[in-house]
């Protein structure tokens, strides 16, 4: 079965999505995320999606609610990367994914996660 990496980058996890979303690997992408955030108590999440060229309600859903588990094991969701094809989709399929901040890019939604864990050192947001 196909598994989708999560990395540990001090208190955050990194998700690099490169392959194409389907349902099945969405549903153990929740679960595997659920487990990592549980077993490292990590403080952010950050999801990048540059190489996703299609999400459909079903994938938005699961993003959502990827970042509901999160916030209620204390965790910060961004996601990075959305094209804006995807974009207007969900915006079409009246998704609103609550719950998940955005950002451009990888660097930009790290300093997000920062930002909003408080950590101390982190330099001022320029989104």
């Amino acid at each position: 079965m196909d598994q989708i990496p999560i990395l540990k980058l001090g208190d955050f996890l990194l998700v690099t999505i490169q392959v194409e979303l389907h349902d099945q690997l969405a549903l153990t992408l929740q679960d595997d995320l659920t487990e990592k955030l549980a077993r490292t108590r990590a403080r952010g999440v950050l999801i990048d999606i540059s190489a996703l060229e299609i999400v459909d309600s079903f994938i938005g859903r699961a993003l959502a609610h990827i970042a509901g588990i999160a916030g209620v094991m204390d965790a910060v969701t961004v996601l990075v990367g959305m094209r804006p094809a995807v974009a207007i989709t969900l915006v079409e399929l009246g998704m609103r994914l609550k719950g998940v901040r955005t950002a451009l890019n990888v660097d930009k939604g790290m300093q997000l996660l920062r930002d909003s864990v408080h950590e101390p050192g982190a330099a001022p947001s320029r989104s």
